[in-house]
């Protein structure tokens, strides 16, 4: 793991900062920014969300998905975590939280759109930082791949019906255009994009040139984190000085959500008799989120300046030392498995 995977909630803290810093300095150039929209995306933003994702898919090998009848049990606990637990007990939690223990110190609007970018949250399962949580469990490097590129194909058609369903039930308004143009503009087109990427660099007569263009990509992928984290925090730095305990309220469920899930995972890989180097990756990927995916939803779906967005990027900050920690715990119970 480099230094900015390792260290990211330091450096996403720090960009937290500077946002609330300037946009508190420079008001004006906030709003300039947040006029820039289009079909209801702003266009920095979106830019920047793009320098995110892209170079995440390009990792992905759809090739991979030929070996997908081996080790079965792992991809289904995976499966199940993803698609049938995580994203209903994000909503129960936020739901729990924000309707209940928290709802004397929220009003019912901003309540609201918490509990929609932890839904955004739930529904949308980690991609590119499984391959860092899988290397550093000992995980199975092609099995891993395998389960990354299953459920990024299930992304495609499982986001937003889920998202939308879960959004409904919750009482908030889901503008299904927004969120179906949503999925194609950051999950379909940067999957196209990423596997043709991928094809042009193995077809170079260089056998390095992926790995190459990946090392190229990436510092532009935290590039565009940490400046859509300033942006972020910038146009809603009036709000949070004026309520700065919010990050905390967001925070506390997110973290019972993680452990939770975590657990949950890890007790049905030992009553599978599945393999460490399996189970390992397999619980990371159900616990982590695609957090780039559910801010950018956010912001299309609710706005740069809405509750929503604040918890999906509260999401970074919180994702990196809980899964550091579960890292931790996994390979000091490696026996368990053997």
């Amino acid at each position: 793991m480099g230094i900015f995977e390792r260290y990211l909630s330091i450096w996403v803290g720090l960009a937290i900062i500077a946002g609330i810093v300037f946009g508190n300095l420079a008001p004006s150039l906030f709003e300039l920014i947040a006029a820039l929209e289009l079909a209801h995306v702003n266009l920095v933003v979106g830019v920047l969300i793009w320098l995110m994702i892209y170079p995440m898919m390009v990792q992905i090998d759809f090739s991979s998905l030929k070996d997908i009848g081996t080790k079965p049990k792992g991809l289904v606990l995976t499966l199940v975590i993803n698609w049938l637990i995580k994203p209903f007990t994000m909503a129960l939690l936020g739901w729990l939280f924000f309707k209940g223990l928290f709802a004397d110190w929220v009003d019912p609007q901003t309540a609201n759109e918490y509990i929609a970018g932890m839904i955004l949250l739930g529904v949308a399962p980690c991609t590119a930082m499984v391959f860092v949580w899988s290397q550093l469990t000992k995980g199975d490097p092609n099995y891993t791949l395998v389960q990354v590129s299953v459920n990024d194909v299930i992304m495609i058609f499982a986001f937003a019906p889920i998202a939308g369903f879960l959004l409904g039930i919750t009482d908030i308004a889901v503008p299904w255009d927004t969120l179906l143009l949503s999925v194609v503009l950051y999950v379909v087109i940067p999957l196209l994009a990423g596997a043709w990427t991928r094809r042009w660099a193995n077809r170079k007569h260089d056998e390095h040139a992926l790995e190459h263009l990946l090392s190229t990509l990436k510092p532009w992928s935290i590039v565009g984190l940490l400046t859509t984290v300033v942006l972020l925090f910038g146009f809603q730095a009036t709000t949070i000085l004026a309520q700065p305990e919010a990050i905390v309220l967001i925070a506390i469920p997110l973290m019972i959500q993680t452990y939770g899930i975590f657990a949950i995972a890890y007790f049905l890989a030992k009553k599978l008799r599945l393999s460490h180097a399996v189970a390992a990756p397999a619980c990371m990927i159900g616990t982590s989120n695609f957090f780039e995916l559910a801010v950018a939803v956010a912001i299309s779906l609710f706005g740069l300046h809405s509750g929503a967005a604040l918890a999906t990027v509260v999401g970074v900050l919180v994702e990196v030392p809980v899964m550091l920690s579960l890292v931790w715990f996994a390979n000091r119970t490696r026996h368990w498995f053997e």
